[in-house]
């Protein structure tokens, strides 16, 4: 597997310095000062599953794990709001796009004191790209979770209805174009449309395409935007003459969910990251839907990608603890449980995420019996890893991509115009970090 980072961090502080609390001695790790960690989370698929590996730790600590399921954009609410406030859970995930100004808020509980002490733990068994995210001026903040990657779904029923053979692991961008075009002609009159994709599908949609054709949402410096790079540009006008005029409008697309037109067969297929699975597997017709890997641009060998090799997004969520937790050996402890090797696999084995721990993303492959989801660890072996762009202020230019692509989607001889228009806002964000 070949990880190329496309960003280096650079976030600032927002919040209010709290003191950093210290290990306890060996001699007292179990001795804990709590009985009960609370722990949030954002993706209630993940939640039986962590659940039951923080239940197995329950058993050997006799400290009990309440696991709290809040949606995406409350979450990010209510841990801003507890830390200016001073209450935020035991135990949280932290993802790349605001783990930054947590980090340098010290907000977050420095661990490396606990890891030099942890046995279970070598930060060289994880992938560096994710270590490094939760890494400030050589404090590690938080210990990976998992990883993922992006994969191509398709709906075998509409396929077979519509008389257009199935995704194979050898489609290039032409071919997905060539098939998405043929299902959407034969299924108008039935307002079926062979691929969907919104603007804001960065990691699991577009931002595959601009480092595919070898662009670049951001500088590696993170002073200026790529978003008028020209390969980028080709990038993003491709998608728009070839792809958009097989998908929804864009005005429904804002309103119903690509992932939701998937799942009620108006769409043949779209790209998906490792993440969903569980959400098309215990889906009702979930026996119509598989995978293949991600298609390729063969059109030159210049850009992030090497010619005819495929290029996926990739990120990983750490697993981080208060600052001011009240019991911050219990609270690592934890953390240690759900990220050392052991917890990694029963992670992998249980179906919850990848894993963050080299090779132990294996049984993950397994876990969903007739389905078939080994391309998501493919793309690791035959292809290129793009680290997930990032900034100090990542949420508000892709805020911005949600709203300002919307032309590009809706006038596609607009795109390289719009493009242009989203680096200025980009840069915009930049030069206030």
């Amino acid at each position: 597997m070949k990880l190329r980072k496309a960003t280096a961090l650079g976030l600032a502080s927002m919040m209010t310095v709290s003191a950093l609390a210290v290990p306890a001695a060996a001699d007292e790790a179990k001795q804990y000062q709590t009985d009960t960690l609370q722990v949030a989370i954002w993706d209630n698929n993940q939640l039986a599953g962590l659940q039951q590996i923080a239940d197995e730790w329950s058993e050997k600590s006799g400290v009990k794990v309440n696991i709290d399921v809040i949606t995406w954009n409350e979450y990010w609410t209510l841990l801003e709001a507890g830390a200016t406030g001073g209450t935020l859970p035991d135990v949280f995930w932290m993802h790349i796009n605001e783990a930054q100004k947590y980090m340098e808020a010290e907000m977050l509980l420095n661990l490396n004191d606990y890891i030099a002490q942890d046995e279970a733990i070598d930060l060289a068994n994880y992938y560096e790209g994710i270590v490094n995210i939760y890494n400030n001026d050589g404090n590690q903040y938080a210990l990976p979770k998992d990883h993922d990657t992006i994969a191509l779904i398709y709906n075998k029923a509409v396929f077979d209805k519509y008389g257009v053979e199935y995704p194979t692991n050898d489609w290039n961008w032409d071919d997905y174009c060539a098939a998405a075009a043929a299902i959407t002609q034969a299924g108008k009159d039935d307002g079926v449309y062979g691929t969907a994709m919104n603007t804001n599908d960065g990691q699991d949609g577009w931002y595959n395409f601009i480092y595919d054709f070898g662009g670049k949402l951001i500088s590696d410096d993170n002073k200026t935007s790529g978003m008028d790079d020209e390969k980028t540009i080709a990038a993003m006008t491709y998608l728009a003459d070839n792809l958009f005029p097989s998908m929804p409008d864009q005005n429904l697309m804002a309103v119903t969910d690509p992932d939701v037109m998937f799942l009620s067969g108006i769409v043949g297929m779209m790209l998906q990251g490792s993440w969903m699975v569980n959400t098309f597997y215990t889906a009702e017709n979930s026996a119509d839907y598989a995978w293949a890997e991600i298609p390729y641009y063969d059109a030159n060998g210049n850009g992030s990608c090497d010619e005819g090799e495929r290029c996926s997004l990739y990120n990983g969520l750490g697993w981080a603890a208060a600052a001011n937790t009240a019991d911050p050996q219990a609270a690592y402890d934890l953390i240690s449980a759900f990220c050392c090797e052991e917890g990694q696999l029963r992670q992998s084995e249980l179906g919850v995420t990848m894993a963050a721990y080299k090779g132990a993303s294996d049984a993950f492959a397994n876990a969903f019996e007739g389905m078939d989801i080994t391309p998501f660890l493919m793309i690791e072996e035959n292809g290129t890893l793009i680290q997930h762009p990032a900034s100090r202020y990542t949420t508000a230019w892709e805020g911005g991509f949600t709203t300002g692509l919307v032309e590009g989607w809706q006038n596609p001889e607009k795109m390289a115009d719009v493009c242009r228009a989203m680096a200025d806002m980009m840069n915009e964000v930049l030069a206030s970090e």
